[in-house]
């Protein structure tokens, strides 16, 4: 089943370096960046990592495969922390020697250690886009940075960041948040070059980190009382608002509306207040309105036949909403509709 390449190099440049020797490309480095292209007998991409202080690397992967490969992390000396944040295909993770394995799918983050024992087996499909960024912190080295700050963690974190040389399992796995979502669009982005580049670089990672320890301590909140939004869960409300954009004459309520992207009403609410600010019915009410105006601008239908043609069967409570959103009622609004027109073939 594809090839498997076991890497055994504790730094990520390292790691892109050994990816290169074994698939006889050759790889270009500018200061602490190293890239490269995935040869065609193999398939298309590119794999991208720099080097940061205290131990922290980042990973750029994004591939599509002629056969499924098999990747054996397999540091003997210290076991690091593994950030993985999935942007594409469906891949699989498992601990060498368990049988239970992890499929990391599309907006879903994990954050995982192996041990001296049990390496990490990560397997790529073939014919896929694979595409993730892999954030590894030596916690080590790491531990000058964090050190001071661990007896007020949550004691899970400090458990996982004081256990420096990897002696115990861990994976936790979830959608990640908006927030994560914008760093890894602005790291892709980057403009600069150079020192700049780095630093700004360094610093997303950092960012990314502290998103993650943040969204690791909601999750074990009751969904309903989880505060920070994933971007899984923006793709859903997305989804809510092309239904309500396309069904905008009978559209369910809120309960069925939330249950067809598959949120429950209060995510479906909180994500709403957050993204547009306002409720799912505020928002609706603004499409009907939105509808109203451009049904009167570019069509000849009357007051009434808008009003139901929006979804409302009171003219006296479309008039009221018409009028709390424009100023003026639609009758006022047709009216001078009617003015311009005519001014216009005046002229």
């Amino acid at each position: 089943m594809g090839d498997k390449k076991e890497l055994k190099e504790l730094n990520v440049v390292d790691v892109v370096k050994d990816i290169a020797n074994r698939l006889h490309v050759d790889y270009e480095t500018e200061n602490n960046e190293i890239c490269i292209d995935i040869p065609e007998d193999a398939g298309t991409g590119t794999i991208r990592a720099m080097s940061f202080s205290h131990g922290v690397g980042l990973m750029d992967l994004n591939v599509r495969l002629k056969n499924d490969i098999h990747f054996e992390l397999n540091q003997s000396l210290v076991q690091p922390l593994e950030l993985i944040y999935n942007r594409e295909s469906s891949f699989r993770h498992r601990f060498n020697g368990k049988e239970d394995a992890h499929d990391i799918n599309q907006l879903e983050s994990a954050m995982l250690s192996s041990n001296g024992k049990h390496s990490n087996l990560v397997v790529l499909p073939a014919k896929e886009p694979i595409c993730f960024f892999f954030i590894e912190i030596n916690r080590k080295r790491f531990e000058e940075k964090i050190g001071d700050f661990l007896p007020d963690m949550n004691s899970d974190l400090e458990a996982l960041f004081r256990d420096v040389n990897g002696v115990n399992l861990f994976f936790y796995k979830s959608n990640y948040s908006l927030d994560i979502a914008k760093c890894i669009e602005e790291i892709m982005e980057c403009e600069h070059t150079g020192f700049p580049k780095s630093v700004f670089i360094e610093g997303k990672c950092y960012e990314m980190l502290a998103h993650h320890l943040r969204q690791y301590i909601d999750d074990s909140s009751d969904d309903d009382n989880r505060k920070i939004l994933r971007q899984a869960t923006v793709k859903k409300l997305e989804q809510a608002t092309d239904i309500i954009s396309a069904e905008l004459e009978q559209v369910d309520n809120i309960i069925a509306l939330a249950k067809r992207v598959g949120l429950n009403q209060n995510t479906l609410q909180n994500g709403f207040q957050h993204l547009y600010g306002m409720s799912v019915n505020q928002y609706i009410r603004n499409e009907r309105m939105e509808m109203a105006k451009n049904l009167m601008e570019k069509t000849d239908l009357n007051i009434t036949e808008i009003t139901y043609k929006i979804g409302i069967n009171s003219r006296s409570y479309f008039s009221k909403l018409f009028k709390e959103r424009y100023a003026m009622t639609p009758t006022q609004y047709l009216k001078q509709l009617k003015s311009k027109k005519n001014g216009i073939k005046t002229a």
